[in-house]
Parts: structure tokens; sequence; C-alpha cells
């Protein structure tokens, strides 16, 4: 019973706040969600990244074999993506972002962080630095299908991380006020990212069911099977390996959408907003189902 309970005490809050954003943005239809974006991007992830990295409790070797645990589960999406957009003759380059980058920021994080508390925020931090990194990457070179680190050098949450990682290579302990204010801006973060995500699903629409389907079944199926195959082959074990499981299967990020509209052209925007948009929906099913793996074999 203590793990149902448990479940609800996870779920509700991540999809209450992302049923806030859809109330807010089927209400008004034209609402600027540019200050949470913003805000975001150059303060909230920055400040999110520092405090679940330097304040959580995770150690340096913890944070560094996630990241390459990581590494290996993209490049596992990425093979499955290339087989699946090579089957149905699609664009295998442009519209491979949304099935290897899961969604481990606007829900990952919150998951994470209410299932296994301040542990699971850090190593959920260790994941989303990898998938932050390959969005200013491997996703604008996918998009653009040229290659620019422009954009990787004026991220504001990669030097979050790469300052947060000195902290914890060198065992420092940030001062308490810049703690405190990354909590408060951390947690902040939280709860806008979640109300932009369900304002974001009010403008997405499907363009292609039969490929948004299958983009679907990749990115929540076969991602937590990635998965589940690192943490065997590894032999990996309690917190760390839960929250893994949980980010690899997330739908696929908002991001690539975003990323997508700014390089490629309007036929790959539109299947990357249908398989973004079905692959949120559906893990609204999922996630219940992933959870509760997580917390029963992985705590």
């Amino acid at each position: 019973m203590d793990i149902y309970l448990k479940l609800i005490d996870v779920i509700v809050p991540v999809f209450t706040l992302i049923w806030v954003g859809y109330y807010l943005g089927k209400k008004n239809p034209t609402y600027d969600t540019k200050f949470i974006t913003n805000f975001a991007a150059k303060f909230g992830s920055p400040a999110l990244a520092f405090y679940a990295i330097t304040s959580t409790g995770i150690s340096f070797n913890l944070f560094i074999n996630y990241f390459f645990y990581t590494l290996l589960a993209v490049i596992g999406f990425s093979i499955i993506g290339l087989i699946i957009l090579a089957i149905q003759k699609r664009d295998f380059i442009s519209e491979l972002p949304p099935l290897i980058l899961p969604n481990c920021g606007n829900m990952g994080l919150p998951i994470c962080l209410f299932a296994y508390g301040k542990l699971g925020l850090g190593v959920a931090s260790a994941i989303s630095a990898v998938i932050i990194i390959s969005h200013f990457t491997v996703g604008i070179f996918l998009a653009s299908k040229k290659i620019s680190f422009k954009v990787l050098l004026e991220s504001t949450p990669v030097y979050a991380v790469l300052i947060a990682v000195g902290f914890l290579y060198y065992d420092i302990q940030p001062p308490k006020f810049i703690e405190n204010t990354a909590f408060l801006l951390a947690y902040s973060t939280i709860a806008l990212i979640l109300m932009s995500l369900g304002i974001a699903l009010t403008k997405l629409k499907v363009f292609s069911f039969k490929n948004a389907i299958v983009s679907t079944f990749a990115r929540l199926i076969l991602g937590p099977l990635v998965a589940l195959g690192l943490i065997y082959f590894f032999d990996l074990k309690g917190v760390p390996a839960g929250v893994l499981f949980i980010q690899c299967s997330m739908p696929s990020a908002i991001l690539t959408y975003l990323v997508g509209s700014m390089y490629s052209s309007k036929k790959v925007i539109n299947s990357i907003a249908s398989t973004i948009f079905m692959s949120t929906i559906v893990s609204f099913l999922t996630i219940p189902i992933i959870v509760f793996i997580a917390l029963r074999y992985f705590f």
C-alpha cells in the first residue's frame, strides 16, 4: 500500500502543474510564455543545475559515472531511432532529435525529486547535463545539418554545470547564501517549466498520426529497455539506477521543437511536433507505470 501512496505523491504534483499550464493555455491561446522561457534559460535552469549538483549529496564519481551512462543511453537511442526512421523512409537526420533526447528537464527532474528526494535530484541533474549539452551540439547539428558551437558557448546552464562540477571535484561546499538563492530559483523553475509544458501542449498538433505513434513507441517503450540494459550490464542498484530508468523513459523534449523551428524545414518541424505531442500525452499513462517499477525495484 505504501508504494501506491508514494506513487500518488510523485505523480499528482507533476501532472497538476502541467494541467494548470494547459488550462491557462486553453483559456488564453495567446498566452505569452516568453518570460518563463527567458527566466528558465538565463537564471532558473543554471540555478537548478548548480543546486542539484552541489547541494543534494551526490559525489563527483557518481556524477561522472551517470554522465557516462547517459552518453551510452543516447547512443542506444540513436541506433534505435536511425533504424526506425530508415524503415519509415523519413529524414533520419533532422527527425532524430525527439527520439534520442528525452524530456529530462521539464518532467524528469521533478519526478525524480518527488520519487527519491534530494539524492534523486542530484543524479537526475547528471543525466540532464548530458541532455542539455546534447541539445546545443548534436541537436543543432542534426537540425541544421552543420556543426556550430556558438549556441553552446552562449548557454548559461552549461557554465553552471561546469562550475558545479568544479565544486564537486574539489569537495567545496558553496556559501550558504548562494545555496539558498539557488534553492529558491531552482524550485520556482520546476513549477514554472511544468506549467509552460502544459501551455506548450495547447499549441502543438499531430500532423502525422502513424509516424507519431511509431516514434512514441520508440521513445516510451524502447527508451526504458535501453535503460534496463545499462542497469543490468553495469549492475547498477538503488536510487541512481531508478533515476536513470525514469529519465530514459521520459517523452520527447520540447526543446527539440524549438531547435527544429530555427533550423529545419516545415515538414520536419511538423513531424517533430507530432512526436512531442503524442509522446507527452501517452506518457501520462506510461509514467505512473515507470515510477511504480522504479520505486518497487530500485530503492
